[in-house]
C-alpha cells in the first residue's frame, strides 16, 4: 500500500473509532521519506486529511532532515513525534557507538516534540538511574550534574524547548 493511500486508510479508520467510542482516537502516520521535499509532502496531506501528528525516523532520516521537519511542522500547526528506529544498532553497544543520552540530546537541538525514550521496565527497558537522567535532560529546561544518572556536567537548555519523553513498545499492562 502506498503512503497517501494508507495514510488515508489510517485517518479513516480514526474516524471511525472516535465515532463509534465517543473518545479521541489518533495515530503518528510516518511521514519519513528519501528527501525533505517528499517529507512535506506527507506531512502536508496528513494536515489535509485531518491528522495533527506526524512521526519521523530521525536517525535513518538524518539529522539535517529532522530539522527541516521540525521546522515545517512548527510553521504549519503539526506536531512532531520522533521514532528512533535503528537506535540499538548505535546505542547499546558497550565497547562502541554513541549513549542514548547524546542521542536525544542532539535531537532536542533538531526539533521534535516527542521522542521514545524507552523505559525502566519492558521490552526497550534500560538502567533506571540512566534513563531517568536522559529523559531529565530531554525535557527540562536545566538538568544539574549527576554522576548516578549518567550526566556529568549541568546542563542549561536556555530557551531551546524540551521534547516530551513517550514510553514506546513493549509496556504491559501491569507496568
Amino acid at each position: 500500500m502506498r503512503w497517501r493511500d494508507r495514510f488515508l486508510f489510517v485517518a479513516e479508520a480514526i474516524y471511525k473509532a472516535q465515532t463509534e467510542t465517543g473518545e479521541v482516537k489518533g495515530h503518528y502516520l510516518n511521514a519519513t521519506g528519501g528527501t525533505c521535499e517528499e517529507m512535506y509532502k506527507r506531512a502536508e496531506y496528513a494536515a489535509e486529511i485531518g491528522v495533527p501528528i506526524i512521526m519521523h525516523d530521525y536517525l535513518t532520516g538524518g539529522f539535517t532532515s529532522n530539522t527541516s521537519l521540525a521546522k515545517y511542522c512548527r510553521d504549519n500547526g503539526l506536531l512532531l513525534h520522533i521514532h528512533r528506529a535503528m537506535h540499538a544498532v548505535i546505542d547499546r553497544q558497550r565497547n562502541h557507538g554513541i549513549h542514548f543520552r547524546v542521542l536525544a540530546k542532539t535531537l532536542r537541538m533538531s526539533g521534535g516534540d516527542h521522542l521514545h525514550s524507552g523505559t525502566v521496565v519492558g521490552k526497550l527497558e534500560g538502567e533506571r538511574n540512566v534513563t531517568l537522567g536522559f529523559v531529565d535532560l530531554m525535557r527540562d529546561p536545566i538538568v544539574e550534574k549527576d554522576r548516578d544518572r549518567g550526566v556529568y556536567f549541568t546542563q542549561n537548555w536556555g530557551s531551546l524547548p524540551g521534547v516530551m519523553p513517550v514510553a514506546s513498545g513493549g509496556i504491559h499492562v501491569w507496568h
